[in-house]
């Protein structure tokens, strides 16, 4: 399959291994996100996605190599990579549940120094119109659905260049879930955000994803544009079910 769309990588690993204790999770795992492109990592439970996530923000100590823009992250913790750039939006959402939604907003421009924060809110809140309704609104009285639009507005708050999704349509309706993916979308082509996206829900991943990754015990098995693997048979009967 294809080695990506030609556009220079902001984020590249080679050969990663990481895990947890004795146990390893990535066995030498090698993959890129272009500038200004979502990039998809599928897989089934268990295979690695979310422990890749983990070591490219600094979550789980890793070893190989990771670069973001040029710069080595091997050694680096999640303050160093979101002073960087990064944007980590974790399984389960993380928000703080006793915070308002525009306390939760302004939580995520912890990193930033300047003027923009309340202009860079009003543009989330035209992101998810629902968020402005519910401002005032403690987090953990929102649906499941508002807390994880909430929770990619906080990491948007933050002005990332790339932005680490994990299972961002976990337990949501397939409508909020349609909804979310396509915000995710407009959200990288407006800001020119990259994005790397793990999702167990692979027809809605390669929907709005350029290229994708299949991971298989800490390996990448598959790679190639997001066509390419819609057109897969093996990747057809074994993620998307048709």
């Amino acid at each position: 399959m294809s080695e990506g769309n030609g556009t220079q990588p902001i984020l590249d690993l080679r050969d990663v291994h990481a895990g947890y204790g004795a146990i390893r999770a990535l066995h030498g795992v090698t993959l890129s996100v272009p500038e200004r492109t979502i990039v998809a990592l599928l897989g089934a439970n268990g295979a690695g996605k979310t422990t890749t996530l983990k070591a490219i923000s600094g979550s789980v100590r890793a070893h190989g190599q990771i670069t973001f823009g040029g710069r080595s992250l091997i050694g680096s913790d999640p303050a160093d990579t979101a002073r960087l750039g990064i944007a980590h939006v974790p399984e389960g959402r993380g928000t703080m549940g006793s915070l308002t939604v525009s306390e939760n907003l302004r939580l995520g421009a912890y990193t930033r120094r300047d003027r923009e924060i309340g202009k860079d809110m009003q543009q989330v809140y035209s992101y998810f119109p629902v968020l402005k309704d519910r401002q005032s609104r403690p987090a953990g009285l929102l649906s499941g659905g508002e807390q994880q639009m909430l929770a990619i507005g906080r990491a948007l708050m933050s002005r990332p260049k790339l932005l680490l999704l994990d299972e961002p349509s976990l337990g949501l309706a397939p409508l909020i879930v349609k909804a979310i993916f396509e915000l995710v979308r407009r959200i990288s082509e407006d800001s020119g955000t990259a994005v790397l996206l793990v999702e167990q829900n692979a027809v809605a991943a390669l929907n709005i994803a350029h290229e994708a990754y299949v991971l298989e015990v800490g390996r990448v098995t598959v790679h190639g544009s997001s066509e390419e693997l819609k057109r897969s048979e093996s990747v057809r009967r074994s993620y998307l079910g048709y």
